[in-house]
């Protein structure tokens, strides 16, 4: 009824912020590595910092069609909305999740202080991880 289409809207869109707060998150972790520098080099030049991105973004791209078609099933295939909009916001809060602490991690200390903006990065992706069950 009426009440499971706004859990599925609420869903779905959970799911939307939580990919936009992954893509977020992953530029920022690659402008820091673009910009710190260590060992008189970025450390975007080094292979395990370049994989760690190249992993986050793998994880994210594919999650963008999986919310969208979400928000498809929602708008045009009712009866497996309940099921894509909650396994989407599933999906995307967990790519939340790990995304928000690879870049913590990638950013070093500077990345749990309060001058620098990741840590609402991921007090977000905790919310929007239990918010909806």
């Amino acid at each position: 009824g009426a009440l499971q289409r706004a859990i599925d809207a609420g869903c779905i869109l959970i799911a939307a912020d939580a990919f936009g707060g992954s893509r977020r998150c992953l530029e920022m972790a690659v402008n820091y590595a673009q910009t710190r520098e260590q060992f008189g080099q970025v450390i975007g030049a080094f292979q395990a910092v370049k994989h760690q991105l190249a992993n986050m973004a793998c994880e994210l791209e594919p999650a963008l069609s999986f919310w969208w078609y979400a928000a498809h099933a929602y708008d045009h295939i009712r009866h497996q909305a309940e099921r894509h909009a909650a396994m989407a916001k599933a999906y995307l809060t967990d790519i939340y999740d790990r995304v928000t602490r690879d870049a913590t991690e990638l950013h070093g200390g500077i990345g749990f202080t309060w001058e620098f903006d990741l840590h609402l990065w991921f007090r977000r992706a905790i919310f929007d991880r239990g918010f909806w069950g």
